[in-house]
């Protein structure tokens, strides 16, 4: 099964940015990709924090999503629809990843559990500001085109920075990780791909990572670097920066391979 991340650098304004994930799901659907994931954001990266409120959606209805679940009905695959925000209250919004499947039906949602606070003095960043928290861990499984199934978890951003938050997804064990995300370039420089392989080789997995990746209208600069990684922590493929895609295979023969040859998730103690 061909999975392809894409790499956005998202604008404060929604049709922009909707027409960018429209051109390169297309372009991952005509390179074969049967799951397609977008950045933590591809919605909108906004000139403020709360103007994610003014976009925000109820929950199962809205133009955001209405248009994941048509875009992924006309290239018949699925989408792992990076995150876009919620409605929960007036003053807060859950930032959700929804999955949508190739007949555009809507498969599963998850809400960002972990939210980032960062602050070097000069950078600060406080997502409790405007987000609520989820509550759960969530994956499912998606079917390829040959009818082969595989379980994927998802989780966002921050999220990579809490390994427990994994293992939970292991019971049972996933086969591919993802990873929407919008990692600050101070942060990703530092942190991104050894945390994502760490993931990849702990679990045993595949990783998808689907990032923005330069510098936005709102001053703000990403660190992108999306990219595969494979179940014994090699990197397959990756974007540095600006607006692109990174494709890989899935290949059950090598998930099974890494767990047989070094049956890590047979020894857990705890």
């Amino acid at each position: 099964m061909k999975i392809a991340a894409l790499q956005m650098v998202s604008t404060p304004a929604w049709p922009q940015n909707r027409d960018a994930a429209q051109r390169l799901v297309r372009q991952a659907a005509a390179a074969g990709a049967e799951l397609v994931a977008l950045p933590e954001y591809f919605c909108l990266l906004g000139r403020r924090d709360s103007d994610k409120l003014a976009l925000a959606e109820a929950a199962g209805s809205g133009p955001i999503q209405d248009f994941l679940s048509a875009l992924a009905q006309e290239n018949q695959v699925w989408i792992v629809g990076g995150t876009l925000p919620v409605r929960h209250s007036a003053e807060k919004v859950y930032n959700r990843c929804l999955v949508f499947a190739p007949d555009g039906s809507a498969a599963a949602h998850y809400d960002k559990l972990h939210l980032f606070g960062f602050d070097n003095g000069t950078e600060r960043y406080d997502e409790g500001r405007t987000l609520q928290a989820g509550e759960q861990a969530v994956a499912l499984q998606v079917q390829s085109r040959a009818g082969q199934p595989w379980r994927v978890g998802l989780s966002v951003c921050y999220d990579l920075r809490f390994p427990e938050l994994y293992r939970a997804l292991m019971q049972p064990p996933c086969d591919l990780i993802c990873v929407p995300s919008a990692f600050t370039h101070t942060t990703g420089q530092a942190h991104w791909e050894v945390l994502l392989r760490a993931r990849a080789i702990e679990n045993q997995c595949y990783v998808l990572a689907p990032a923005q990746g330069g510098r936005h209208d709102n001053g703000r600069r990403t660190w992108g670097h999306s990219l595969v990684i494979d179940p014994w922590g090699e990197v397959l493929q990756v974007l540095p920066e600006g607006e692109g895609l990174v494709m890989a295979e899935l290949d059950p023969q090598r998930l099974a391979q890494v767990r047989k040859q070094l049956p890590a998730l047979q020894h857990r103690r705890l």
